[in-house]
């Protein structure tokens, strides 16, 4: 489940029109988080408010053999609108699953941020501020993210840790988006690492809308589906290495007439690894994943299989009763997860080792309850138990 903070940015991002899932980043979003979902441990309480519309605080107490915690302030010059109350909030705001993409949005023109006054330009770019400090470690985060033009972003984060090499790290991205292509320029002062990612998407290009008018004959098919293909390089300039990876992804889109799907397929030839996922949405409940790794050199290989499923709550003799005594009364409407009662998450590999999730909401409460097993170890078979709780106002 996404921390409050995290939900924050997320809600920063939709705000300022850009889109998380058009990267080569997110390349296999779907499957890591139905497979690489993160089990709690020990105790954990987060406590968060969004004071204000562009200011927000978070305080988190954990208890994982000693007693730590974190302070996060973040400030945000957008106004961010989307409901954040732990009571109120969408669960698929938070909850990482299956992720339908949606088709491609054009991207704004640069004259739409334009704001003039008295004949001058009064507009400014839309800017996010982070920072997070762990006690007793006394590690700090930060993170500053400002939108360039409607197409492009500047993001830099840091770390400042005394076990890290130089006490801290700082990474640059500069992020272009145009609907159609994606590219991430990347510096890290970690090995003077400097990188590209780019992401390719095939079809219709949104930014070019049609110039005549489309009469019934000239009408194509719908598209049902996207294909997508990208690549990641990057070199130490210190260390004097590199790496190499490339990917391709098939995903359906909302109008797909079947059960939504997406496939991946990711390689590094320089390593000599190979993946390949796959994920299906079998039902408005239920999504399924599984992937399969192999190393060319050494002939490993790796099988993990995950599963996700939304349990609702059943109210079918209350409607019952309700159509009997007063049939023309209309139900208030409610929010999309109003009877959502919890989500299981579960995975497993050929090692055995599983993993199990329970993420929902009890009155204004956020619970992950979690725990991971490892079936071959008799003698410890449960290697993690933890719970989080999350409030939010």
């Amino acid at each position: 489940m996404l921390d409050f903070m995290e939900n924050v940015q997320n809600a920063f991002y939709e705000a300022s029109h850009w889109n998380l899932d058009n990267s080569y980043g997110a390349l296999n979003a779907t499957a890591r988080a139905l497979l690489d979902f993160q089990t709690p441990k020990g105790l954990r309480l987060q406590i968060s408010s969004l004071a204000a519309p562009n200011f927000a605080t978070s305080y988190t107490l954990g208890t994982v053999g000693v007693v730590d915690g974190s302070v996060s302030y973040l400030y945000s010059s957008l106004p961010l609108t989307r409901e954040l109350k732990s009571s109120n909030l969408d669960l698929h705001h938070v909850i990482k699953g299956y992720r339908h993409l949606q088709e491609l949005r054009k991207p704004d023109e640069d004259w739409w941020w334009e704001i003039w006054h008295d004949g001058k330009r009064i507009d400014r770019r839309d800017t996010l501020l982070y920072g997070r400090i762990f006690l007793p470690q006394s590690r700090l985060e930060a993170l500053y993210l400002r939108r360039l033009t409607p197409t492009k972003q500047l993001r830099i984060s840091a770390v400042s840790d005394s076990s890290l090499n130089n006490g801290g790290t700082i990474l640059t991205l500069l992020q272009k988006d145009t609907g159609k292509y994606s590219t991430e320029y990347m510096y890290s002062t970690d090995s003077a690492l400097m990188g590209f990612r780019g992401l390719y998407n095939f079809g219709v290009d949104p930014r070019l809308a049609p110039t005549t008018p489309v009469t019934v004959p000239q009408i194509l098919d719908p598209v049902h589906g996207r294909f997508s293909a990208g690549a990641e390089l990057y070199y130490g300039l210190l260390n004097k290495s590199g790496g190499l990876s490339t990917g391709l992804r098939f995903t359906t889109l909302p109008n797909h007439p079947g059960f939504p799907y997406t496939m991946t397929l990711t390689m590094n030839p320089l390593m000599g690894n190979l993946s390949s996922t796959y994920a299906l949405k079998a039902g408005p409940n239920l999504a399924l994943c599984s992937r399969f790794d192999f190393n060319f050199y050494s002939y490993e290989s790796e099988l993990q299989l995950g599963c996700e499923l939304w349990r609702r709550r059943r109210n079918t003799e209350v409607e019952w009763a309700v159509k009997k005594l007063r049939p023309d009364w209309k139900r208030p409407a409610v929010a999309p997860d109003d009877d959502v009662s919890g989500i299981l998450k579960a995975r497993v590999d050929q090692d055995w080792r599983i993993g199990l999730s329970w993420e929902g909401r009890i009155k204004e409460l956020l619970f992950t309850l979690g725990a991971s097993l490892d079936l071959k170890k008799r003698e410890q078979i449960f290697r993690a138990v933890g719970i989080e709780l999350q409030y939010s106002s």
